[in-house]
């Protein structure tokens, strides 16, 4: 073990003063940046006042430019920015005054807030936003904004007045492909299109390229005794979209097997039995990300050659167990249906992407069961492994994690994806 561990108790004590006085001093800028927010709002309340006051009103803008003019040149920056800031905080204090005052009252950081409030910009009922933003600030308060993000897009749903299917009709009228000219002569590719498309074709180049990597090349062609791929795996990535877009295969990087060209994307559905069958609306997810319309949901689980089944609690929604048709490695389709990403407190990282790891070291005696294996991504896999910081399950998929200063940090699976029954709903017989 290294890191850490061979620290004094002098320096574990520096330690865990210094992340106290951290934590702090972050709460207090959040709660500054709330309070910042809130002047900025009052400055474009205060235009539109004047702009009413006038005999030819302009709704604003003009006398939006002033204020901003005001508050720019005290402030030594650009008005523009200014102006932009102050529409900004307007809308935030206006439409979600809960997350600002959880903001300012530092429960939340500013990034917890941003991502709050993005996921709920479409709802348009002040008492749904309200129930939303309650609920997940709740949720914030434990969690990392990344983590906060995810499910903030699945408890939006709920209070959406259109159902994701009414809405992506919509949305797919959007769909575009578009270049920005950046520096240094590269230029951005942007493509906007269905959630099961994008994610799909991001998953086949991701494989590609881990294929490509895992290959010796000489002079951008596979041979046997070359060197190994330099590349990162983002660049492997972005050569490889370019290869296929301008060629329709990946000309410059395939074996000649043709290993890369026999690679298909792949996604993972979670969808409630309910919204299969059309007798519910309860959104389908992608990957465990972001809601999709649920006709796409059932195309794709009418093609697939075999589905998990995940059996969950008809009152409280939490996982019961994973089965399949076609049987096999249960286990492991078990942890990724409970986990969804890694277990580490904060971490994103999808369990896809993520290593099963034993808490306790199978070698020592560790149990390879569903109460002593987890999903962690590669960076706190060897976290665990190579510092003081421990893990210990709970029982549920729980676990707690102690940090080298001792504190304990709790860590809970993600709610899955389901439908659930108050008691006097009943339970539906399947």
């Amino acid at each position: 073990m290294t890191a850490l561990a061979d620290a004094t108790l002098e320096q574990v004590g520096a330690l865990a003063a210094l992340t106290e006085m951290l934590v702090e001093v972050e709460r207090t800028i959040g709660s500054l940046q709330a309070a910042r927010d809130g002047i900025l709002a009052l400055g474009s309340r205060l235009a539109l006042e004047v702009a009413a006051q006038a005999e030819h009103p302009d709704h604003g803008e003009m006398s939006a430019r002033t204020v901003a003019a005001e508050f720019a040149t005290a402030l030594r920056v650009s008005d523009r920015t200014v102006q932009r800031r102050m529409a900004d905080a307007a809308w935030v204090v206006d439409r979600f005054p809960l997350v600002w005052e959880a903001q300012g009252a530092g429960r939340i950081s500013a990034a917890h807030a941003r991502v709050i409030c993005e996921a709920g910009e479409h709802l348009d009922e002040a008492a749904g936003r309200d129930a939303y933003a309650t609920q997940m600030i709740a949720f914030a308060e434990s969690e990392s904004p990344g983590r906060v993000a995810r499910m903030a897009r699945r408890v939006a749903e709920r209070f959406q007045a259109r159902s994701v299917d009414q809405r992506h009709e919509d949305a797919r009228e959007q769909r575009s492909v578009w270049i920005k000219d950046v520096d240094d002569g590269m230029t951005q590719l942007g493509l906007l299109g269905p959630s099961a498309l994008v994610h799909g074709v991001f998953e086949r180049l991701t494989q590609m390229a881990k294929v490509t990597q895992e290959q010796p090349v000489a002079e951008g062609v596979a041979t046997p005794d070359a060197e190994a791929d330099p590349r990162t795996i983002a660049q492997i990535r972005a050569d490889l979209a370019l290869d296929l877009l301008l060629s329709g295969a990946p000309a410059g990087h395939d074996a000649p097997e043709g290993l890369l060209a026999a690679i298909r994307g792949s996604v993972s559905i979670t969808v409630p039995v309910t919204t299969l069958m059309g007798s519910d609306t309860t959104p389908a997810e992608l990957n465990g990300r972001t809601p999709i319309d649920a006709a796409t949901a059932r195309r794709l689980a009418g093609a697939a050659s075999g589905w998990d089944r995940i059996l969950t609690h008809p009152l409280t929604g939490a996982l019961l167990a994973v089965d399949r048709y076609r049987p096999s490695s249960d286990l492991k389709r078990h942890l990724s249906a409970r986990d969804q990403r890694c277990r580490f407190p904060t971490c994103g990282y999808a369990s896809i992407d993520c290593d099963v790891d034993h808490h306790h070291d199978a070698a020592l005696g560790g149990a390879t069961s569903e109460s002593n294996l987890g999903h962690l991504c590669r960076r706190h896999h060897v976290l665990k492994h190579h510092s003081p910081w421990a893990v210990e399950p709970s029982g549920g998929g729980i676990y707690a994690w102690t940090s080298p200063t001792g504190k304990v940090y709790i860590d809970r699976p993600p709610p899955q994806n389901t439908v659930t029954f108050a008691e006097d709903q009943g339970v539906p017989p399947f």
